[in-house]
């Protein structure tokens, strides 16, 4: 399935220092058509350009995605770009934070099965709700949670809403105001 659309490119309000990204989101028909109102992992064209991503969801029932400087070539905000995607056939692994990674190791061993067993999407969702604490110290104890969730046999994250429609976890940056012409 290919889904055809064009965007406008965005720019977060909040950039941190040294960051140059853009956004886009993408329309709602687009948006409908894909498998899950949550995270997608998609490739195809952005302009003339292959690229693989992962779609964040919008809070609203639709999604957005992060543009890095390579990606969006000369287009810059404000200008309106054309995108072929597909969904992936399969989820690709996640990258696992150091810190997790060391956890899951001290762990209880069963814990490391579970994680070992579990799908892509799971272990993504398990480090998504890991790492969506705005502060280190509820890192850690969402660390040490998820190892003792896992030892005992859960396979799910507690709690996550996947696409932040009903807990608002998870959004699309707000965008600066576009330059007038």
């Amino acid at each position: 399935m290919k889904i055809t659309f064009s965007a406008q490119l965005l720019r977060p309000a909040k950039l941190g220092t040294g960051e140059n990204w853009t956004f886009l989101r993408l329309p709602k028909e687009a948006s409908d058509q894909l498998p899950s109102r949550s995270m997608v992992s998609i490739e195809g064209t952005f302009e003339e350009s292959t690229f693989a991503a992962t779609l964040e969801p919008d809070g609203e029932g639709g999604h957005w995605l992060r543009v890095e400087a390579p990606l969006s070539g000369a287009a810059k905000p404000g200008d309106w770009v054309k995108l072929a995607i597909s969904p992936v056939a399969e989820e690709p692994e996640p990258v696992v934070p150091s810190d997790l990674q060391a956890a899951l190791e001290a762990a209880d061993p069963k814990a490391l099965k579970i994680w070992n067993d579990i799908t892509a999407v799971a272990r993504r969702d398990w480090i998504h709700w890991i790492t969506s604490g705005k502060k280190a110290e509820t890192r850690v104890v969402r660390i040490e949670k998820a190892c003792d969730m896992l030892a005992k046999g859960k396979r799910r994250a507690c709690c996550f809403d996947r696409s932040g429609m009903y807990s608002k976890g998870m959004s699309c940056p707000i965008a600066e105001p576009l330059p007038e012409n």
